[in-house]
């Protein structure tokens, strides 16, 4: 049995009976090297796993991670939401609207997807279904809308995606921004269609301009760190990894002596939490980077290359069946394990192709954040449940007619490269 064989097969087989993904991404490679006949010692497995790691940019991961949890304890993310509320909250829907709104403001900020439903649907859902939103409806909005934190950056898929191929950070985001604006656009329209047509409630609340200016100047501490962030990016003065350190810091120094939120007793469990949270990702990232090199160094990348160059694929029909590979990926595991397992594969074939890195990028990070949405893995449906107490099936349902917006932006990725890469 040849090496690329087992390494999948032991891989199949250790998801299968539930083995955590980066214990089956190592255990795998271990296999392959021992029983593949492979001309390598199986100490290379080590030597692979702690390689992985040595890289900058992957500590910008524990960076953001870091900074989110700092954010929401800190009183930063409940401010944005009331600034949002305050922009668009007195139209039919604007709940609705300020939901959408909060979601895109506070994935400047994690980065991550369930980390953006679970807290602006902590701080939203119970009042809009007091109010008379539909709770289902509600809920399935608040999976899709929680599905921009890994497009508007911050973003951890893309600086996994970037630290995979070497792609610029600057340029992936900058991309990202244009794009996930847009998909708030595409479910802003959804909202206020179905506002109408099912009658939403429209708040009364009256606010003077007084007031808007103080939550606007309440906020401007929050409203800061994704412009710390970007800006620093953008500019070209900070690497993405020095971007999340800084914004860790500001977060931080908000939330102990801006908004006074924040404790000194509260920061070891939060950075407990952040630890845990960091080395998930970082031990996934890991282990997947043996099994690659296992995957190129027994010539079943090589072989797999030649097989899609045989097919006579150009590179648009190439990245749809790329985009459908990583949506069915995305139905049962989790979006960072798909980057770093199919990535190291799939980048060789793309290049050799003549598809521009950013294009790619998108593709596969946006798939990743779909499958986020759809059973039966789906975190964000877990997420909403956890927040809504509400069955997964309900909201599954519910959620439907906004992920068709989110993907029909999604295939415009794919088949569009300027659309993925004009700003750069």
């Amino acid at each position: 049995m040849s090496a690329g064989v087992i390494l999948f097969a032991a891989f199949i087989f250790c998801l299968v009976i539930g083995v955590p993904v980066s214990i089956s991404l190592g255990v795998a490679s271990l296999c392959s090297v021992i029983f593949g006949g492979l001309s390598a010692s199986s100490t290379v497995i080590a030597q692979r796993i702690f390689g992985g790691l040595q890289s900058s940019s992957i500590m910008a991961i524990a960076f953001f991670v870091l900074a989110g949890n700092l954010m929401t304890r800190g009183g930063i993310s409940r401010r944005i939401v009331n600034f949002a509320n305050c922009l668009i909250g007195n139209l039919r829907g604007g709940m609705a609207l300020a939901l959408v709104l909060a979601c895109a403001f506070f994935a400047a900020l994690s980065g991550s997807a369930p980390a953006t439903v679970i807290a602006i649907g902590t701080m939203l859902y119970g009042d809009m279904v007091k109010m008379g939103y539909p709770g289902p409806r509600t809920a399935g909005l608040l999976v899709v809308a929680g599905g921009l934190g890994p497009i508007i950056p911050p973003s951890i898929i893309m600086v996994i995606y970037c630290t995979l191929t070497g792609a610029s950070v600057g340029n992936m985001f900058k991309q990202g921004m244009f794009i996930g604006v847009v998909i708030m656009l595409v479910l802003m329209a959804e909202v206020v269609f179905y506002a109408h047509k099912e009658k939403w409630p429209k708040q009364s609340v009256k606010r003077t301009g007084g007031e808007i200016f103080k939550i606007f100047i309440d906020a401007i501490p929050a409203l800061l760190t994704p412009i710390i962030i970007l800006g620093g990016i953008y500019s070209g003065m900070l690497t993405a990894t020095e971007s999340a350190a800084i914004a860790t810091v500001w977060a931080a120094i908000a939330g102990l002596f801006i908004y006074k939120e924040l404790k000194l007793k509260d920061l070891i469990p939060i950075l407990k939490d952040s630890a845990k949270s960091s080395a998930m990702l970082l031990f996934i990232i890991a282990t997947s980077t043996a099994f690659s090199w296992v995957f190129t160094f027994s010539g079943a990348s090589e072989a797999l290359v030649n097989s899609v160059i045989a097919m006579n694929l150009n590179p648009t029909l190439f990245c749809f069946v790329v985009a459908v590979i990583l949506l069915i990926f995305g139905t049962f595991m989790e979006g960072t394990a798909i980057a770093v397992l199919l990535v190291p594969i799939l980048w060789p074939i793309a290049s050799s192709m003549g598809i521009d890195v950013i294009h790619f990028g998108m593709i596969v990070c946006i798939s990743n954040v779909v499958g986020t949405m759809t059973p039966p893995v789906a975190v964000n449906i877990f997420s909403a449940s956890t927040v809504s107490k509400l069955k997964m099936g309900d909201i599954a349902a519910a959620e439907i007619p906004f992920l068709i917006g989110y993907v029909a932006v999604f295939f415009l990725c794919v088949f569009s490269k300027t659309f993925c890469t004009f700003l750069i």
